[in-house]
């Protein structure tokens, strides 16, 4: 995949509209994913994801191949917008997500909807719990399915830290989950 990214990318920086579309078709959802999970709100969420296309648009010649996917550097784009549209909130920087930013399983019945976004609640108010690097973590490997290597080039962490920062989290996320139960 990351041979057929290069010739994208390159099209894409020759002018080629329909490589940068294909760019935005494989990383959208992605990376809708990981702003949702960090603003926990759905409009702001599309509005940053669009940000960072835009802003990747505007910098693609500026682009260049350091040892990590693409996908690294668009999310390094989306982690510095959601950085900046928390800086900007005179909230709390961990808002609970909407219904609709992580839809459920259709055909469940009422009882089983309510008791699943009970959980989804609970897991919500944990995450709220932990360091900004730990969320930014869980957020990248988890809700954007990103591996270790592409985390650590987006956070600029060493491979080794953020196994390390992921454990604890999921440490921590376990032991607070564990004690809300009771």
């Amino acid at each position: 995949m990351q041979q057929d990214e290069q010739i994208l990318v390159q099209q894409a920086q020759q002018g080629d509209p329909g490589a940068f579309a294909l760019l935005y078709d494989w990383y959208v959802q992605k990376i809708y994913n990981y702003i949702v999970m960090r603003v926990g709100d759905v409009e702001t969420a599309q509005d940053l994801t669009a940000d960072v296309f835009l802003k990747a648009l505007e910098s693609l010649d500026s682009f260049e191949w350091r040892g990590y996917p693409f996908s690294s550097w668009l999310f390094r784009i989306a982690h510095n917008q959601v950085v900046d549209y928390l800086r900007r909130q005179d909230k709390r920087r961990y808002a609970p997500l909407l219904d609709e930013a992580l839809p459920m399983a259709n055909g469940l019945e009422p009882f089983q909807m309510m008791e699943k976004q009970s959980s989804r609640e609970q897991l919500l108010a944990a995450l709220g719990q932990l360091t900004d690097i730990q969320r930014e973590i869980i957020a990248l490997r988890f809700a954007s399915e990103l591996p270790i290597s592409q985390v650590a080039g987006v956070l600029g962490i060493s491979e080794g830290a953020v196994k390390a920062r992921q454990h604890s989290a999921l440490s921590a996320l376990r032991r607070i989950m564990s004690v809300e139960a009771t």
